[in-house]
């Protein structure tokens, strides 16, 4: 098995946006850095993704949607909702951090596991963008695998602290696709959708109620519905030190979490694609070490 783990990032995953959008766009910089410097990944570990294909974004999303957004023609209660200042930079972001999800995906079914330094877009909708998400990354390069390739079975792990409303939504009356969100019950988004399997977590939950949870979950899913990829969205907003989090994770309970899904994952022989998703802590450094942890927990299960 090749050891090594593909990542995707692209210079334009950090854009600028004003500080009172309280998204830290530093994370997209400081990651890919950490982790050469740490020399847990090499800069040959990195690919810069391109483009999607117009059909593969329409055929999860509304064309009429996709041309909103490309033709900045969004308006002014959409870009409330999306959060974000509406440019020309960020579309191309977005559309960027999807082919990441997609290339990436590929690379994962050779290579066992794969990251993307941005992603987990999981509050897209097929016809709408809220919360910071404007294309549903993991959803379309869910679907292309469906179509291009010899997967007949998807589970979509999503263990952000948020619901994923958009990828619930998108998948609600799919059979090939088995949606899992872990998520705080009382955050956002405050009207949620219905999963395959939502778990909807009290307050300050703490590392030992939230890894009880999912170590009783996970593996049965994985028995019962027999996936032959995972898409995985490891935010780390679950974190004590989250200010949008409202859960009581440690660094190491978060840490714990990404070993089991990648273990249960390469235990079953299913490929796994990860996109980071949310952290909104105060200090960058804890956002990137929580971030870092990710990546060190795939690497050691890889190699073993």
């Amino acid at each position: 098995m090749n050891k090594f783990i593909p990542i995707a990032y692209h210079r334009s995953y950090k854009l600028d946006v004003p500080k009172e959008h309280r998204f830290p766009m530093e994370k997209y910089e400081l990651l890919p850095k950490e982790l050469v410097n740490q020399k847990i990944s090499n800069k040959s570990d990195f690919f810069s993704p391109s483009y999607p294909e117009w059909s593969t974004i329409v055929e999860v999303h509304e064309e009429s949607y996709v041309l909103k957004l490309k033709n900045l023609k969004l308006t002014n209660s959409e870009i409330r909702k999306i959060g974000f200042p509406l440019s020309k930079e960020l579309i191309n972001r977005e559309f960027i951090i999807t082919g990441g999800t997609i290339m990436g995906a590929e690379k994962a079914i050779r290579t066992k596991i794969s990251m993307n330094i941005a992603g987990g877009t999981h509050h897209s909708f097929s016809n709408k963008g809220e919360g910071f998400c404007l294309l549903n990354d993991q959803a379309i390069a869910a679907n292309y695998l469906l179509k291009n390739h010899d997967i007949d079975k998807i589970m979509i792990v999503d263990l952000d602290v948020h619901q994923g409303n958009g990828t619930a939504s998108i998948f609600k009356s799919n059979e090939k696709v088995f949606t899992f969100s872990m998520h705080g019950e009382k955050n956002y988004p405050f009207k949620k959708e219905k999963s395959d399997l939502d778990i909807g977590l009290k307050d300050n939950c703490s590392d030992y109620e939230y890894l009880t949870l999912l170590k009783n979950t996970l593996p049965s899913l994985i028995k019962k519905f027999k996936p032959n990829f995972v898409f995985y969205l490891s935010g780390v907003d679950v974190l004590n030190s989250d200010k949008l989090g409202r859960l009581s994770l440690s660094l190491e309970g978060c840490k714990e979490r990404d070993r089991f899904v990648f273990s249960e994952c390469l235990k079953n022989n299913i490929s796994v694609q990860c996109s980071m998703g949310g952290g909104y802590s105060q200090n960058i450094n804890k956002i990137v070490e929580a971030h870092v942890n990710t990546y060190k927990m795939a690497k050691e299960v890889l190699i073993k």
